[in-house]
C-alpha cells in the first residue's frame, strides 16, 4: 500500500510540473509575439512617414501635361452573357471584361454611360461568329471591336474617349 501512495504522489508531481512548463511555454510565446508586432508597428509607421515626405516632393515638381499618367482599369462588375444556335456547336459565351483609361475621371464617364456600353458590347458579341472566337485572332478582332465601340459610345456622349485598351479578365465557350 505504501508503494502505492508514493506512485500517486509522484504523479501528481509529474501533472503539476507539466502544467507548469505548458504555462511558461504559453507565457513566453505571448511575451515574444507582444514584442514581435509591437516593434513590428513602429517600422510601419516610419515606412509610412517617409513614403508621405516623398510624395510630397513628387507634387512640387511642376507637372507636364505631355507626360504619361499611370493607367486606372474599370473592370465591369457583370460578365457578359451570349447565348448562340445549337448548330454552331457553341452554345454559351460568357467574357468577363476590364478597359485600362487615363484617370479617374474617365472611370467615372465609363461608369455613368455603362449601360450602353453592355448593350453595345452585347449586341457585338451575340453577332460574333463561334467558330471565329476559338482563335486568337478571332478573340483580337473582338477587342479591337469592341475598342471602336466604345470610341462611338463616348463620342455619342460628347466625351473625348480616355479608353486605352479592352482586357478580357474571363472568356468562357461552351
Amino acid at each position: 500500500m505504501a508503494e502505492a501512495a508514493v506512485e500517486e504522489g509522484t504523479g501528481k508531481k509529474s501533472s503539476k510540473m507539466m502544467m507548469i512548463i505548458i504555462a511558461l511555454l504559453v507565457l513566453l510565446a505571448g511575451g515574444g509575439g507582444g514584442y514581435y508586432f509591437m516593434f513590428m508597428g513602429d517600422e510601419t509607421v516610419a515606412e509610412e512617414g517617409t513614403e508621405g515626405a516623398e510624395e510630397k516632393e513628387v507634387e512640387a515638381e511642376p507637372k507636364d501635361e505631355n507626360v504619361d499618367t499611370a493607367l486606372v482599369y474599370f473592370e465591369m462588375d457583370k460578365p457578359f452573357v451570349v447565348n448562340f444556335p445549337k448548330s454552331s456547336g457553341v452554345s454559351l459565351l460568357q467574357i468577363s471584361i476590364a478597359l485600362s483609361v487615363e484617370s479617374m475621371t474617365a472611370v467615372e464617364l465609363l461608369k455613368k454611360h455603362e449601360p450602353m456600353i453592355r448593350n453595345n458590347f452585347l449586341m457585338l458579341i451575340s453577332g460574333q461568329v463561334p467558330q471565329g472566337l476559338k482563335t486568337v485572332e478571332g478573340k483580337e478582332k473582338l477587342i479591337e471591336l469592341m475598342h471602336e465601340e466604345v470610341d462611338k459610345v463616348m463620342k455619342k456622349m460628347g466625351s473625348k474617349n480616355k479608353v486605352q485598351d479592352v482586357f478580357f479578365t474571363s472568356f468562357v465557350m461552351q
